[in-house]
């Protein structure tokens, strides 16, 4: 009887679960293999490629008008250097295969690290990990890294649906290549087209470790230190050395000197006359933000970091690293090609990467077309601009991502009243020559999974090097207290201030209540001062205080009484730019306990310490599935152990020594139990 029910319950099983690269909409569980490995740029089956005309050949063809192209499918091509740069790959890819769900699956992930030298952990962006915090993907946070060889089984629920993408979240691996897009939609039929248009910045000489040292500790053209460039407003960008950018993988190097490119392949979006087709873009890069634009064509934005917004028709949007955007595009142009279009926001360069747009029906040739002429009759709007304007001459106004509005079926924004209500300040900059930090404390990573493996030490950031004017390193962490309402205001102001940070936290999307920005001259667009709503204290001059302390300069907004927050329908997000000597409100509910990353997306500020924990109601964490993986120190010879037991079924966390009085307990009960079972069955039988 037992082996029938077995059987039944098997058949059951494999009716609802199914293995598959995507899921379908009747699917319970959808299961994937995701394997990680490093790869070489423009070889295919240990052969050298080159590109020309948009096609690749053999190193050894020297005629192309008589050679048939190589399928480029199988292989990465990125901005077609012939030199082979090492990229990391997710299933031979880069970027990684796209996920697609529906809302509410259990998604299972099988990630296999085949890294040669580097441990690896998986991050799903986006996604809130309600329940299974230790699904996060955090290394030393939420989970030990899965070691070379190593296979990881992530498990999680669906949600919220939207445009999300997973990377990897050690070290440098991300902008290695180590990403792709992760789609949850809605659970229901779809008749939209879609496209999922991922976008990073590259440089074909340097691997993203190299790129990550160079910014730390000089970077030199010859035996000339490199100058970083600026943005409109003056702000100035790290000394990443750009050579192209790439959509999908894929990109081509345009000589600086000439213009002229390598004729590498570039992604090309195919639609058809007189529809809309859905694009998912996601911001997968080290430093730069992007201006998106598509010649001859306007942009609805629709969602952003996969929540809806009330639709806003563009020319152009600005998409930062950890962002998404959605748009709608409309296909009622001539049947032709269209360059999209992906350029910096430095100014005196030339960066910028394409893709095409192909309406069926149009050669398979480069498109000739230009980008719309902005002026004084027919102005250019940009989205999600990190200042507040561009010159006059540019005939081009900016919408901050406050001035857009969520869809009008979001839940409005939470309200707290005084006993459950919070407030932190975090100011994110670069003090001086100081590393990136937040308040001035730059982030210690624990070595254990903090998450699981708690000792009180990781969550005590008090040294005496620590304080208003100062910088220190440790492990920082916030308290939040679950069912308040957490109200957080971005700040980037005082001594660090110099760039925009694009903020992103973990475990939560938050509603944009306000954003702040500084000064700025009406003709040159320079920004030329702090917003004066946020009191950094400490040194007289703000310009020279490390704003480690910050407040509201009217104390009267305090307890949540800022003037001017958008109650009614404020957008959701969980990567926001903080504008150089501005600031952001931002507000959600704590109903999510675990430990949660908050950072910048930008890679090189994230290394070196640009981060800190939410530590949202340990003691309300639900155990971690069995045998969950441990790590820590091991010193030789003492007596310190690092891993520490959770006993979950009281939520208190237990020490080695409290673990061997628990087995003696154990022993003495169970020794016990079988002396009366002896003694009443003596007298049962006598």
């Amino acid at each position: 009887m037992a082996s029938w029910l077995f059987i039944i319950g098997f058949v059951i099983t494999m009716e609802t679960i199914t293995v598959c690269n995507v899921c379908t909409i009747k699917d319970n569980e959808c299961e994937f293999y995701l394997n990680v490995d490093h790869r070489l740029t423009m070889m295919r089956n240990g052969e050298l490629l080159y590109a020309k005309a948009g096609n690749l050949y053999k190193y050894d063809v020297n005629d192309t008008s008589k050679a048939k192209p190589i399928n480029m499918e199988d292989v990465i091509t990125a901005d077609g250097w012939e030199k082979p740069r090492l990229v990391g790959a997710v299933n031979g890819k880069m970027p990684g295969p796209p996920i697609i769900v529906y809302e509410g699956q259990m998604v299972i992930v099988h990630v296999t690290n085949n890294l040669i030298n580097e441990g690896l952990t998986i991050h799903w962006h986006g996604l809130f990990q309600n329940g299974t915090p230790w699904m996060d993907g955090v290394p030393f946070v939420t989970q030990c890294p899965i070691l070379p060889g190593q296979t990881f089984t992530y498990k999680f629920k669906a949600e919220p649906r939207g445009t999300h993408w997973y990377h990897s979240h050690v070290g440098t691996q991300r902008t290695m290549g180590i990403f792709g897009a992760l789609i949850i939609r809605e659970r229901k039929y779809h008749k939209e087209d879609e496209h999922i248009m991922t976008i990073i910045d590259y440089n074909h000489d340097m691997d993203s470790l190299l790129s990550y040292m160079k910014d730390v500790h000089g970077l030199y053209q010859g035996r000339t230190p490199a100058i970083p460039s600026e943005a409109i407003d003056g702000t100035a960008f790290d000394l990443f050395h750009f050579h192209s950018g790439l959509i999908n993988g894929r990109g081509r190097f345009n000589e600086p000197e000439t213009g002229n490119n390598n004729g590498a392949p570039l992604e090309v979006f195919r639609v058809m006359q007189g529809k809309s087709y859905r694009f998912r873009v996601i911001a997968a890069g080290s430093m730069l933000a992007f201006r998106i634009s598509v010649d001859q064509h306007q942009l609805m934005l629709v969602a952003s970091d996969g929540h809806d917004l009330e639709n806003m028709e563009v020319e152009s949007f600005i998409i930062n690293p950890g962002e998404s955007f959605d748009f709608i595009l409309v296909t009622n142009r001539t049947v032709s090609n269209y360059w999209i279009r992906a350029e910096t926001l430095e100014i005196d360069k030339n960066h910028r990467t394409e893709a095409i747009l192909r309406y069926q029906g149009a050669p398979i040739v480069e498109p000739t077309t230009s980008r719309k002429r902005c002026s004084a009759s027919s102005r250019c709007i940009v989205a999600n601009c990190p200042y507040l304007l561009y010159p006059p001459s540019h005939y081009t106004d900016c919408l901050t991502f406050n001035d857009l509005r969520g869809a009008p079926w979001n839940e409005p924004p939470p309200r707290g009243d005084e006993l459950h209500f919070e407030e932190h300040f975090l100011n994110f900059g670069i003090p001086g020559e100081y590393p990136a930090s937040v308040n001035g404390i730059v982030f210690k990573t624990p070595t254990v999974s903090a998450l699981t493996q708690r000792t009180d030490e990781i969550f005590h950031c008090s040294k005496p090097s620590c304080g208003e004017e100062r910088v220190c390193t440790c492990t920082h962490s916030i308290d939040i207290t679950y069912g308040n309402v957490v109200q957080l205001v971005f700040t980037n102001m005082g001594l660090g201030k110099g760039q925009p940070h694009p903020i992103h936290l973990h475990g939560h999307a938050f509603y944009v209540m306000k954003m702040g920005y500084g000064k700025y001259d009406n003709i040159t667009a320079k920004n030329i001062g702090e917003n004066l709503d946020v009191n950094c204290r400490g040194n007289i001059n703000r310009d020279e205080s490390y704003c480690n302390k910050a407040t509201w300069s009217d104390l009267s907004w305090l307890q949540g009484n800022v003037p001017g927050l958008k109650f009614e329908r404020p957008p959701l997000k969980d990567t926001l730019i903080i504008p150089s000597g501005g600031y952001a409100v931002v507000r959600f509910r704590a109903d999510n306990p675990g430990l949660w990353l908050m950072h910048c997306h930008m890679e090189v500020h994230h290394i070196e310490g640009m981060r800190l924990l939410l530590n949202e109601s340990l003691s309300m964490v639900p155990k971690p599935p069995n045998g969950f993986p441990v790590c820590g120190n091991f010193l030789y010879g003492t007596n310190t152990q690092e891993t520490k037991a959770f006993e979950y079924d009281k939520g208190v966390y237990r020490s080695p020594a409290g673990e061997k009085a628990r087995i003696f307990e154990t022993i003495f009960v169970l020794c016990f139990e079988i002396f009366i079972i002896a003694f009443l069955s003596h007298f049962y039988y006598t």
